[in-house]
This record gives structure tokens, C-alpha cells and sequence, in this order.
């Protein structure tokens, strides 16, 4: 029978103004998981105090009582009315149906063999975990385990994470799954319940060895130190990563030769590729998929603190530091350079770019680069997600504020110095053209004024209580 995991509620923390606690008292299990590799280095685009855990189950935010309105939650009950219907498959169960259903290209199939799952021991290199993913919905899925992990990004209270029965029934049923915040709150997803990607070494049977755990990974990571414990298909020139190395031997091997078992495009000699939807283990979906995870925690990191500020005492003065590591994260001005040129899977590329908005030359914040860094215009496109627009208003209009005016070089601190000026102004004309409700002042026949509102921190009605 399917393991039907009981929801267990998230530990609350303390108020502000001390806003932080400690990490939520773990199981046995999951300590193991969440502590193998010691403490959380803080990374070079972060603020100081972001991997502490914030008050997310006390007001105002109050994450476990709120009913979530991410995409899992809105399918559910499209499939509640019959208004959806998912269709059974024989091999893979509801997998086909649901990644269909919320738009999921199977093309970012990814597949990890670490034990890093509640469902751990259904996973070795063998049978890894497949992942796939969209901008705001993750899929698992382990071949013959008894159910599936699904997650998404609500705009207002970060990540809600779910269990699905793999078993045949009229109308599936997703349950909120509390159990998971035992791990997916901590300070690699920068303290709030959020995603995250994890780089360690892995027995022969896919156990994670304690001590060599790199810490979050996101684009500002050397390709060297990610993605151990996973399978990675694709080339990479001469970059060297972690990917692929099953057991001590294999990185005894890579620390004598770093180039062994990279720049591998077929992976039938480490498994069984029938038993997943695709073949591959996609190296840019990879990529993408670190930098949306660690963007999404930022965004709702962001949005619990200024809503805690502005409940509390009734500005956001305080949040500066937030704010300049936000924008620097944003404009991936701390980004790891590629030294060579890096290709995956072509139908990845092809479902990636499908939802870009252009502007009138064709220019989207979607675009690869590939060859000397992610993306051909250096600007999330996660700017363009509801999470982004969820950001309260004091804090979103004083930030589209500063990235105008780092864009058109009113700002020249040093953080942001590495941003071309080609780079600042095809951003500046893409984000005019193609983001909605943008301030006045991005208004390009008044954008040449000498000047443009001050910011400002505090909101028009400021409640100084949660």
C-alpha cells in the first residue's frame, strides 16, 4: 500500500524584531539529510543573516494556516469540479497526465540519485529520482515508489509541497505535505520554506556521504563543485563537475582525471533510461533550474521580511542590505563566468524559450547565452512572475526604482559595476516593451528627465501591529 505521510505542522518561531529561530527540531532521517554537510556557508550574493529561518508560521505571515493559491492547488481543484481529468498510465501512473496538465516540458527531465527524498530508500543510481519542472510547479517521480513529491511556488507564501498516491482512482487527491519543511526550511533555501539544489558525494547505493555537501547551489556556484549526486547529460568542454560519480572509486578517478564520466550524452550504461520518460539528465535545464530555485526563495524571502517590517514599524529602512543583494542576485552580476561553451537536450531550449515575451526587435530575457554565462541579457525572468508582482507594493516599487536607475547608470556603486552598459540598456528596452505596469518614469518619452519620485519607504497606510 501507498505511505500516506501524516501533514505535521511547521515548528513557529519567534517575533520580530528577533525575527529568527532555530531549525526546526528534525526526525532521525532527516536530520541525517538536512545536517550531512555541516554548516551552511553563506554564498557571495547573499546578505548576512539570510540562511537564518525566519517566523514564517507566526504573523503575519502565518505559512501553515493560510490556504495556498499556487498552481497544485488551483489543478486540484479543477480536478475536484471534473472540470480535469487526469488519465492513468500503465508505466508511469499519473506522471504523463500531471506534467501535461500544469505544462511541464518532459524535456527538463533531470534525474538524481542521492538520497535526499522522503522516499530515500526507493532511491539508488539505479532508480534515481526524475525532476521536472516549470516556473513555479516541481514534479518527482521515482520508478516503483508509492508516490509522487510535487511542489510549487505560491505568490505570497513561497514554497507548498505535496504528496500524490500513485495509485489508480477517479480523482487523485494532492496532500499538503508539512513533513517537508523539515528540510525545505533551512538556510539553503534562505530561510523560509522554499527549493533547493544540493551537490554531495554519494556511495555505490546513492547514500550521501556527511561532509560533502557544498551548500546551495545557484549561478553563482563553480560548475566544479555541483551537481554531485546527480546525473548530467550534455557538453561542457573542458568545465569540470561532479555529476555522474557513483561511489568512492569513481571520485577518487575524477580527483586524479577531473575530466572522468564528463561531457556524456548517453547515460544506458548507469541505468535503465526505460523506465523514464526521457533518456537524459539535461545539463541546461540544470543550470536554469539553480537559478529559479534560489530567485524564487529571494522573491518570498523579500516578501515575508517587508511584510514583518511594515507590520511591525511601519517602513522598510531596515532592509537594505536585502534589497542590494536582491538586485545583485537578480542582474547575475556574481555570476560564474563559462569558460567554454555548454549544450543540452535542443527540445529543453525549444520548451524553455516558448513562453518568452519579445520586444519589438525580438530580444527576450529568456534567451541563452551559453558560451560565457546563462543568459544573453543579464535580468531574471523571474521579474516577469506573479511572485515578483506579489512583492508588497512599498517594497516592489522602490526596487523597480533602483533597477532603473542601475539600468540607466543613475546608480554607479560598485556592486553593480560589472553590468555592461550594453547589457544595462538592451534590459532597459526589453523590460519597457514587455513588463506590465512598469512606473512612469520607464515611460522611454520621459525616461530622459533629469529626475523621477524618491523613494519611498514607508507605505501609504502603515498597520504597526502583524
Amino acid at each position: 500500500m501507498p505511505i500516506k505521510p501524516s501533514p505535521a505542522p511547521a515548528t513557529p518561531g519567534s517575533g520580530w524584531p528577533n525575527a529568527w529561530r532555530a531549525l526546526p527540531r528534525l526526525s532521525h532521517l532527516l536530520l541525517a539529510l538536512a545536517l550531512a554537510g555541516g554548516a551552511f556557508p553563506l554564498a557571495a550574493e547573499d546578505f548576512q543573516g539570510s540562511s537564518h529561518t525566519l517566523a514564517y508560521d507566526e504573523p503575519p505571515i502565518s505559512y501553515s494556516a493560510q490556504k495556498p493559491n499556487d498552481r497544485i492547488a488551483q489543478l486540484q481543484a479543477h480536478i475536484a469540479s471534473g472540470e480535469v481529468k487526469l488519465q492513468w498510465d500503465e508505466q508511469f501512473g499519473w506522471l504523463p497526465a500531471l506534467l501535461d496538465a500544469l505544462k511541464v516540458p518532459q524535456s527538463s527531465q533531470m534525474l538524481v540519485f542521492s538520497q535526499t527524498s522522503l522516499q530515500r530508500h526507493a532511491i539508488n543510481p539505479r532508480n534515481p529520482r526524475a525532476i521536472y519542472y516549470g516556473e513555479d510547479v516541481y514534479i518527482g517521480y521515482i520508478p516503483n515508489a508509492p508516490m509522487m513529491e510535487v511542489s510549487a511556488v505560491d505568490p505570497k507564501l513561497g514554497g507548498i509541497f505535496y504528496s500524490l498516491d500513485q495509485e489508480r482512482e477517479a480523482r487523485p487527491t494532492f496532500v499538503r505535505n508539512q513533513d517537508c519543511l523539515q528540510c525545505h526550511v533551512s538556510g539553503r533555501a534562505m530561510g523560509i520554506p522554499g527549493h533547493f539544489v544540493r551537490s554531495l558525494q554519494t556511495d555505490g547505493g546513492g547514500d550521501i556521504k556527511s561532509g560533502t555537501d557544498t551548500g546551495e547551489i545557484d549561478h553563482c556556484t563553480p560548475l566544479a563543485d555541483r551537481w554531485g549526486g546527480w546525473y548530467v547529460t550534455g557538453q561542457h568542454g573542458a568545465q569540470t563537475h561532479l555529476g555522474n560519480l557513483v561511489g568512492t572509486s569513481a571520485f577518487e578517478r575524477h580527483a586524479s582525471d577531473p575530466g572522468y564520466r564528463g561531457n556524456l550524452t548517453d547515460l544506458t550504461p548507469l541505468l535503465d533510461t526505460r523506465k523514464y520518460l526521457q533518456p537524459h539528465s539535461d545539463i541546461v535545464a540544470l543550470m536554469v533550474l539553480e537559478h529559479q530555485t534560489h530567485m524564487h526563495n529571494y522573491i518570498t524571502r523579500l516578501n515575508y521580511e517587508t511584510r514583518t517590517m511594515v507590520g511591525t514599524y511601519g517602513h522598510i529602512r531596515y532592509l537594505k542590505s536585502q534589497e542590494d543583494a536582491f538586485l545583485r542576485y537578480l542582474l547575475f552580476t556574481e555570476e560564474t563566468p563559462l569558460t567554454a561553451p555548454v549544450s543540452g537536450e535542443p527540445q529543453y531550449v525549444a520548451d524553455f524559450l516558448a513562453p518568452a515575451r519579445r520586444d519589438s526587435r525580438g530580444r527576450s530575457l529568456r534567451d541563452l547565452d551559453m558560451k560565457t554565462r546563462m543568459f544573453r541579457y543579464p535580468c531574471s525572468y523571474l521579474i516577469y512572475s506573479e511572485a515578483f508582482d506579489q512583492i508588497p507594493t512599498v517594497m516592489r516599487e522602490h526596487l523597480l526604482q533602483r533597477l532603473y536607475d542601475i539600468l540607466t547608470g543613475r546608480d554607479t556603486s560598485p556592486q553593480f559595476a560589472k553590468l555592461a552598459a550594453n547589457d544595462r540598456q538592451a534590459i532597459l528596452e526589453i523590460l519597457r516593451e514587455t513588463k506590465p505596469n512598469l512606473p512612469a518614469y520607464w515611460n522611454p518619452h520621459t525616461a530622459d528627465q533629469t529626475s523621477h519620485p524618491a523613494p519611498d519607504f514607508t507605505p501609504a497606510v502603515a498597520s504597526r501591529t502583524p
